[in-house]
């Protein structure tokens, strides 16, 4: 085996999320905008909301994390992700066994798994360095409010965490998902 696609066998975790987000860019993209926009709304970015309705928003943005990170569990099918972590619970043979499992990956891949956690930090140090190079490098932020699509009150942080809703944060939940497909040896067989 070469030292390449050893490599790349090693960060199979990583480039396993990296190809499910790109199969699956329009539901990961659709409820990271979701998200994207209820802390958006809860940032004052229209402008000032009541308490009930901020607390209403973060349940909407909370369950549409959980949904992704189902969505992820199950490769692409939120009903088997929910069956994997309810399995995982509720049966004790089952949780046994899996604790088994990954105590012995765990051992043995030790250094797939150092790697692994690397990459996905190189990744996320970049995406969230651009997003900060958008939101106060840029003037995007003065032209939102210029033109009155920002209220006022609404600082930056709008920006930032929308982008973030939008990219980081969508990654790094189908990141752990795969992280725990990985601990079980279930990650999807890569593309070809």
């Amino acid at each position: 085996m070469s030292r390449s696609a050893n490599l790349l066998q090693s960060l199979d975790w990583t480039v396993s999320s990296i190809q499910f987000a790109k199969r699956h860019v329009v539901p990961v993209f659709s409820l990271g905008l979701v998200a994207a926009i209820g802390r958006a709304v809860q940032l004052k970015a229209l402008g000032p909301i009541s308490p009930t309705a901020d607390l209403l928003l973060e349940i909407g943005v909370e369950s549409v994390r959980i949904a992704l990170f189902l969505y992820a569990l199950g490769a692409a099918n939120m009903s088997r992700g929910v069956n994997r972590l309810r399995r995982f619970l509720a049966n004790g043979a089952t949780r046994n066994e899996s604790w088994r499992l990954i105590a012995q990956r765990l051992r043995r891949h030790w250094p797939a798994l150092i790697a692994n956690v690397l990459l996905f930090a190189g990744i996320a140090f970049v995406i969230n360095a651009f997003i900060d190079h958008i939101a106060y490098e840029t003037c995007l932020y003065i032209a939102l409010k210029t033109r009155q699509l920002l209220d006022g009150q609404a600082s930056e942080w709008v920006l930032i965490l929308f982008f973030k809703n939008l990219s980081v944060i969508p990654f790094t939940l189908i990141v752990n998902a795969f992280f725990c497909l990985w601990l079980v040896n279930r990650l999807p067989e890569p593309v070809r």
